[in-house]
């Protein structure tokens, strides 16, 4: 029984995130290196913070024809916005990530979770996608000595001073507290 080929979408060569391989053509040792400014893709990014749409995202790529493929290394710089998982101030911040990625010319020699060229085109935001979702804090912080905020009233602890404090009365005896106001009262009269 024939092997069933990956079904796979034809590739739009006018997307940003789209390169050719036609130069390289299939000679093993054929290098190019490029450096492209391409608009960040849609929903990069965790809770708290990610790759704004359309940011300019820096590369720095290397690709070269392999036996199997083409093989694009390099690295993607690209800026960040979220908020302080703290104390929730809007934060601004930077990533570069390395980006290593074998595009194979067939799915004979792939598996399931390997990348296909689509003829000479091949697709580099999934590739950018992962690197840089996995780079990404999933907490946050505006700086490091960052207070956060107070538990019990929301202020920002770094604007409150040290001696922002809360009494607390326990829960087992809060029933009480107003017999001792009440019993103040009486003694004074």
């Amino acid at each position: 029984m024939p092997s069933e080929s990956r079904m796979t979408q034809h590739l739009d060569p006018r997307s940003p995130w789209v390169l050719s391989t036609h130069d390289l053509g299939k000679r093993p040792g054929t290098m190019r290196q490029m450096t492209l400014t391409l608009p960040a893709p849609a929903n990069l990014g965790v809770d708290m913070i990610g790759v704004p749409k359309d940011a300019e995202v820096e590369l720095d790529l290397r690709l070269e024809a392999v036996m199997e493929g083409v093989l694009v290394s390099g690295t993607a710089h690209a800026p960040l916005a979220g908020e302080c998982a703290r104390c929730l101030d809007p934060i601004t911040s930077d990533i570069e990530v390395d980006l290593q990625e074998l595009f194979f010319y067939s799915d004979e020699d792939a598996s399931e979770e390997d990348s296909l060229l689509d003829g000479e085109l091949l697709d580099l935001e999934p590739t950018f996608r992962d690197a840089a979702v996995l780079a990404l804090p999933l907490s946050p912080v505006c700086r490091e000595e960052c207070e956060g905020l107070c538990t019990e009233c929301g202020i920002k602890l770094a604007e409150a001073g040290a001696d922002h404090r809360h009494e607390k009365i326990d829960a087992r005896w809060a029933s009480l507290q107003g017999l001792v106001s009440e019993n103040d009262n009486d003694q004074e009269k």
